[in-house]
């Protein structure tokens, strides 16, 4: 089927209690592993791209590629600018076939973060395509994205409801003590934040960071009102990690296929326990 928005997808995973999982695209072995989960799990998902995967596979690639994979499957598709960084960045996206965009303006001042993230809503939505708005700043590091611990910072209630209410967006990414990136202990959730928002608005609270996190932890927040959560950096460790332990065991293989195909299953496979832990399992 065509891509779609994340406007339907959302909706219904706020109104079920279950998340729609973002995965990471950053080539065809990504591509393909994340398609295959959902096929094997009748989830639907969403294909998230960073600006900095864009630049790596070029523009065309990315909406090439993932038009193939939604085409050929009856499994619901969204392609999402993750983290766009400006109001030009998200019109490209745009215009390039995205059906969903993620304006980050949350390293600035609140009300110029509202005024970007309502013209982008204005013209998006115009344009059938669905928005993802983020206050607070995430801490740590993903592809060109990093945050030091000392300037994250945990987003405000009031502030994130009447963000929401100033700008429409279609989900709302707030800062509730996740990170980009793998944690070396445990994050501290504040789960309160997440359940006072969600309580207010319509639309799901999204976590970003949701790589590594305890899956206790991801069920609760689920049960609070998160809709989406992005997964990026255990599909990285995944085909990494598998990618090695072909070289040490083959040190003379060189066809890509030998290793690249391996490393492709692994990550398959961490998709498709997210997407039963988010609940997203047989909802396609």
């Amino acid at each position: 089927m065509p891509l779609v928005s994340m406007f339907e997808l959302l909706q219904r995973a706020k109104r079920e209690r279950f998340a729609v999982g973002q995965f990471n695209m950053n080539n065809l072995e990504f591509t393909k592993a994340i398609m295959e989960a959902a096929e094997m799990e009748r989830a639907p998902f969403i294909f998230g791209v960073s600006e900095g995967a864009m630049k790596y596979m070029g523009e065309r690639y990315v909406v090439a590629l993932a038009r193939a994979a939604a085409e050929e499957s009856p499994i619901p598709v969204v392609l999402h600018l993750d983290h766009g960084s400006s109001f030009e960045s998200v019109m490209r996206a745009i215009r390039a076939g995205f059906t969903s965009v993620m304006f980050d303006g949350s390293h600035l001042p609140f009300a110029e973060n509202v005024r970007i993230t309502r013209e982008i809503v204005r013209v998006a939505h115009a344009m059938g395509v669905s928005v993802e708005g983020e206050l607070g700043t995430i801490g740590g590091v993903e592809d060109d994205l990093s945050v030091e611990e000392e300037d994250a910072h945990i987003a405000k209630p009031e502030e994130a409801i009447r963000f929401y209410e100033e700008t429409g967006v279609d989900a709302l990414a707030i800062a509730v003590g996740t990170a980009h990136g793998m944690y070396k202990g445990r994050p501290h959730i504040r789960f309160e934040i997440i359940d006072e928002v969600a309580r207010a608005i319509p639309v799901p609270i999204v976590l970003h960071g949701g790589s590594g996190v305890p899956d206790e932890d991801i069920r609760r927040a689920i049960a609070l009102g998160v809709g989406k959560i992005n997964v990026n950096t255990e599909n990285q460790v995944a085909m990494t990690q598998t990618i090695k332990r072909v070289f040490e065991g083959k040190p003379d293989v060189y066809d890509p296929r030998k290793y690249l195909g391996p490393a492709k299953d692994a990550m398959r496979d961490v998709v498709r326990g997210k997407m039963r832990l988010f609940g997203s399992s047989g909802k396609a």
